[in-house]
């Protein structure tokens, strides 16, 4: 999840010219980057300058200034040497270590890159400064953005990682292996009585019970009073092959867990009671992808039509093995509407997702290409030609989906709840059930308690102020409890008053831990007040540098027409040729020659000579400055050889491609270096005047902010 919002974070602060604190490895060559262009050009960031070049910023090693000292900034007090003061601000070496090896991928650390870094880091920072000096951090756009992106990130914090990551590796191993089970279902909807829970699973222990007596478990399963999954009278609760992911967590850990021909124990999912028994365990298959054709077979007791679909099928298939073409015998035969115009293509799948006998045959084929025998399903006679097939990922290929689909599967359920048991007791948690019993008694002695329009009533002063929680230096009173309830919409209100207030109790202190060990991030976790700290400056520096530089550039016109007259020389045509590139075959040269001599068209001549050989004569032109096209290029060279560059004087020149292919240039042209007009080179222009504003915008924040480089604390970074 972090990962994914990192990403999806950087393709928006991506186009600053100078990000230091995002993961971005050309920030450790010592320039910017714009991977992601704005909608104008942005500029590339600036070289590196020494650290007084403002006449502002000390290097504190010629000073014999201090490299160590205290200050308090958002992740409290800084310990251990400094490395940077900016303005009031200092940045510890080791937040500093922590974003250059975040973003130096070079595993030798010199003291060259290490200056070259901190240039830019400062630039940075100073950036952050002039916009909280504006107040841009204290604007209700700002402070939203940045919660929402920390709501996302906190996420990971906020379960146990642990347990998360064992999930994620179970979850692989589940992956490799197939399973085949029958199940029955005795139905227990999730909110059930205490009375109907205990119904359901006596039900279930008795149908278990004649399984385990030796009456056959398809039977049982569609006996009556069997399973109330409608498909056993069917199946006789046959699920055919499922791996993980494909089932709910607990059915599908008791089919792993479960041996191959035994029975399972009782098993609650929020469907209701689950008896398995494992008929097969397989290795995983992967994933194949295919195209089919269908012939539709009608009903079944019509034996003429079915014999008649089948003779169709086989023909197909003979026509097939005699070299029709696929995609034309999908069009006009195959009967699938929806995939027929698309050559009988279908999404990639795995074990689970298709009809099983449609799965065998998909999977059987062993090269792409291969076309299966037919063979029939429940929607008729199949052709399958397999396109492509993926084998089981390793596990670094599968890890970031499954962390994905354990944080979306009721998986993430069992890791909120064991980081609410490592809260309770890192926190010292402790609840007064007794002082719920006035609670208690109030709700049951109110009508219709919880239901719209009957709340709680007020607690007697006595009762109400009574510490019900202790958590941390934190106490929650009875009446807290009591506003949460009342506040709170009950789904369970005709369960009872006690199942309402279980029901609440439960999310109420659950809530207040997840907030407080929320509220605690950042002084408990560096990397994440390093990471807040990143998008925080992010956020700052995106919106100022679009002020600054990126639409200023694009809506002060008359300054960019002023820096583009100040400039010439960045916005010049280089020399040019006007040039024709002819291509030649062996038996198109001399006619070629010939159209170029009289000044023929080429076009029709192109034409005639193609329709006897496509590749006879290939025909390009234009106008070349060096490097745009490698024959205009050995013209250049050749002319200015010969003393003839500026006077070419309509000369056609021959150079041997290889392989008898020969390519004439024919100069028309030769154009000298002169300048461009605005509207010609625009963009270039506008990239240019960025890279102008910013230099001049960073060379005044120096000028503005003193800033002191511990040298000798960065330096100790150095291998």
């Amino acid at each position: 999840m972090r990962n994914a919002i990192e990403s999806r974070w950087m393709r928006k602060v991506l186009g600053v010219g100078m990000i230091v604190a995002l993961g971005h490895a050309a920030f450790a060559q010592g320039t910017g980057s714009k991977a992601l262009e704005p909608p104008v050009p942005v500029a590339q960031g600036q070289k590196p300058q020494p650290a007084n070049a403002q006449g502002v910023g000390m290097d504190a090693a010629k000073l014999g200034g201090p490299a160590s000292m205290g200050a308090l900034g958002l992740g409290g007090k800084v310990q251990g040497p400094v490395v940077l003061k900016v303005g009031d601000e200092l940045v510890s070496l080791a937040d500093f270590r922590h974003i250059f090896l975040k973003n130096n991928r070079d595993p030798l650390i010199t003291t060259e890159a290490l200056d070259a870094y901190m240039e830019l880091f400062i630039n940075f920072k100073l950036k952050v400064q002039e916009a909280e000096r504006r107040g841009m951090d204290t604007t209700q756009k700002f402070l939203q953005e940045l919660a929402g992106y920390r709501a996302q990130l906190a996420r990971p914090y906020l379960n146990d990682q642990t347990l998360q990551e064992s999930l994620v590796r179970e979850a692989f191993d589940r992956r490799q292996w197939e399973v085949r089970a029958r199940h029955i279902l005795v139905n227990c909807a999730e909110n059930a009585s205490p009375a109907d829970t205990l119904n359901a699973w006596k039900r279930a222990e008795a149908l278990r019970k004649r399984v385990l007596a030796g009456e056959p478990f398809e039977i049982v399963a569609r006996s009556k009073g069997g399973s109330d999954d409608p498909s056993a009278e069917q199946n006789g609760g046959d699920l055919g092959w499922f791996t993980a992911f494909q089932m709910v967590y607990p059915f599908e850990s008791a089919a792993y867990n479960t041996p191959e021909g035994q029975i399972s124990p009782i098993v609650r999912t929020r469907f209701g009671y689950h008896i398995l028994e494992v008929t097969g365990r397989r290795p995983a298959r992967g994933e194949v992808k295919v195209a089919h054709i269908l012939i539709r077979t009608p009903e079944p007791k019509d034996a003429n039509a079915i014999n008649l679909s089948r003779a169709r099928i086989n023909e197909v298939h003979r026509l097939l093995t005699e070299g029709a073409d696929w995609r034309e015998m999908t069009l006009k035969f195959s009967e699938d509407a929806s995939t027929a115009s698309k050559g009988g293509e279908l999404a990639a799948f795995s074990t689970g997702r298709m009809v099983e006998a449609f799965e065998d045959a998909a999977f059987s084929l062993s090269a792409d290409g291969e076309i299966s025998q037919p063979f029939r399903t429940d929607y008729g006679w199949h052709i399958v030609k397999r396109l492509s097939y993926k084998p089981l990922q390793t596990f670094e290929q599968a890890q970031r989906e499954l962390e994905k689909k354990v944080m979306r599967d009721s998986r993430a359920d069992r890791t909120r709840a064991s980081f609410l048991e490592q809260l309770k007791r890192e926190t010292g948690f402790t609840m007064d059930n007794a002082a719920l019993a006035s609670v208690r008694a109030l709700a049951s002695k109110t009508d219709s308690c919880f239901h719209p329009g009957h709340p709680l009533p007020a607690l007697k002063p006595a009762d109400g102020n009574r510490v019900l929680v202790r958590f941390a230096d934190q106490t929650r009173t009875l009446n807290d409890f009591a506003t949460y309830l009342n506040n709170a919409k009950a789904r369970n209100a005709d369960l009872g008053t006690n199942a309402v207030i279980d029901a609440q109790l439960k999310a109420w202190t659950e809530e207040m831990l997840i907030a407080h060990e929320d509220a605690r991030l950042e002084l408990k976790h560096t990397d994440f007040r390093l990471l807040m700290e990143e998008y925080h400056d992010g956020i700052l520096l995106f919106e100022l540098t679009d002020q600054e530089v990126w639409s200023r550039a694009v809506k002060d016109s008359a300054g960019l027409e002023a820096f583009f007259l100040a400039h010439p020389e960045k916005f010049s045509h280089a020399e040019r040729l006007d040039a024709r590139v002819l291509t030649c075959s062996p038996g198109a040269l001399k006619a070629a020659k010939k159209a170029l001599k009289k000044g023929q068209d080429l076009a029709e001549l192109q034409r005639t000579l193609q329709a006897q050989d496509p590749l006879a004569l290939r025909v390009e032109e234009g106008v070349y400055e060096r490097g745009a096209n490698h024959w205009v290029d050995q013209a250049f060279a050749q002319l200015a050889a010969e003393g003839k560059l500026t006077r070419p004087g309509g000369q056609v020149l021959s150079f041997d491609s290889g392989a008898g292919v020969t390519v004439l240039v024919e100069v028309r042209n030769y154009l000298p270096v002169q300048p461009k007009s605005l509207s010609e080179t625009r963009g270039v222009a506008i990239a240019a005047y960025q890279d102008h504003l910013e230099a001049q915008w960073v060379a005044a924040l120096r000028a503005k902010t003193p800033f002191t480089v511990y040298r000798e604390a960065l330096h100790s970074l150095a291998q």
